[in-house]
């Protein structure tokens, strides 16, 4: 449902740009204030009446969602295979506190540990994204149209139908990411959740150059800093500036 609705966000987004013509960042901006509106109007609507309100909904909560199923990937981070508790191998290697070694056993186990279904499917369209784009003939007409439309309608792309297509996907993603923060962030929708996290999207986006790879990198970052919120710093700001340290010492040593 929340990729449903971002995909006809998409379209009218799509409509006002690609049709009428219209600014991508005043079209984005109307379409922000008619959305916060919209959620506004209908969550009165649905959830402050009947079995909802009842559940704990209001006019500007849900009550308690559902969340999405997790994974833990048995051997590498414990969990139990046909009946048998296997052990957990990372953990154990984490405990050591080996310079390095341990860090990676740690970052490894917290990604293999109560993963959630939704953040596997994120992680998957990256390497998927990057397929997409640069390894088939629907990518290529994306980029080209992006790129120089003139050039590609002059080869018989109908650069059209490939704008409102890349739109349309991109609000659909955008969508699942709403649908991420209301199952997995947390078990309920709350008005103004998102918390300009579409803006950051955007920012990601721009830093890591349009490309997957880069944007994943951006968002990492972005999503490393946020969490420090819920996590109290200290530690956490000390490994993101050794990090940081690291990964510009591998770029020096590369140039």
């Amino acid at each position: 449902a929340g990729i449903l609705g971002g995909a006809l966000g998409g379209l009218l987004h799509a409509v006002a740009t690609v049709s009428f013509g219209v600014d991508h960042i005043v079209s984005g901006v109307a379409i922000n204030i008619l959305g916060l509106g919209l959620t506004q109007f209908l969550a009165g609507l649905v959830f402050n009446t009947g079995e909802a309100k009842a559940l704990g909904g209001g006019p500007r909560q849900s009550p308690p969602v559902e969340p999405i199923d997790t994974l833990t990937f048995p051997i590498l981070s414990g969990g139990e295979i046909f009946g048998w508790q296997s052990p957990d191998m990372l953990g154990a290697l984490e405990r050591h506190h080996w310079f390095l070694v341990s860090d990676v056993a740690g970052i490894v186990r917290g990604l293999t540990t109560n993963m959630s279904q939704l953040t596997l499917v994120a992680l998957l369209l990256i390497p998927l994204s990057f397929f997409i784009l640069w390894r088939t003939p629907f990518g290529l007409r994306i980029r080209s149209c992006g790129e120089d439309p003139a050039a590609a309608e002059s080869l018989g792309v109908n650069v059209y139908r490939m704008k409102y297509a890349a739109v349309i996907i991109s609000g659909g993603l955008s969508g699942l990411a709403g649908a991420f923060l209301v199952t997995v962030a947390s078990p309920i929708y709350q008005d103004g959740q998102t918390g300009g996290r579409g803006f950051i999207g955007l920012a990601a986006m721009i830093f890591g150059n349009w490309r997957p790879g880069g944007m994943a990198t951006g968002s990492l970052l972005f999503g490393y800093t946020d969490a420090m919120n819920v996590r109290g710093g200290g530690q956490s700001v000390h490994a993101l500036l050794l990090f940081v340290a690291i990964i510009l010492v591998a770029v020096a040593v590369w140039q």
